[in-house]
């Protein structure tokens, strides 16, 4: 077994715990893309799992999971926790975002600066800009890095 696999079971386990603690019914799912572990909880009720879904909460069970991950192994973690499609709500969310900034860009603003975010929100947003022709870079350190987007 790989180390990557031995961290994706290892998040999992943790998040299994965290939802039996909570009482909460999930599935785990876990896949990797570009050597990033992604563990998903899902339900056939994702109503079931509401409680966890808001941007903060994740943000944190993710953190949480990432320390987990840390503790066993002594590596860095960049695992993606996904709470029932949470994570592509926030990308469409971010997406939104970056065509209303567009918008004012369209509209003669020089730039346009978006609020903190994690630095995988980022990295979606450069992406979404990118798509789009317009450029990006990042501003600011730790909880107020953000991105401000400009013609390209």
């Amino acid at each position: 077994m790989s180390d990557i696999k031995d961290a994706a079971d290892i998040a999992a386990d943790y998040i299994e715990g965290l939802l039996d603690i909570a009482d909460l019914d999930g599935d785990l799912e876990i896949t990797n893309s570009n050597g990033r572990d992604y563990v998903s909880v899902v339900a056939t009720d994702s109503d079931h799992l509401k409680v966890l879904t808001k941007g903060d909460t994740v943000s944190a069970l993710q953190e949480l999971t990432r320390l987990a991950v840390h503790t066993k192994t002594g590596e860095f973690s960049r695992l993606i926790l996904d709470i029932a499609g949470s994570r592509d709500a926030r990308s469409k969310e971010l997406e939104r975002l970056v065509e209303r900034a567009i918008e004012r860009l369209e509209g003669g603003a020089q730039s346009a600066a978006l609020p903190p975010m994690s630095s995988y929100e980022r990295k979606l947003v450069h992406d979404f800009v990118s798509e789009r022709d317009f450029s990006s870079h990042s501003e600011g350190e730790g909880a107020d890095r953000h991105t401000v987007i400009s013609r390209a």
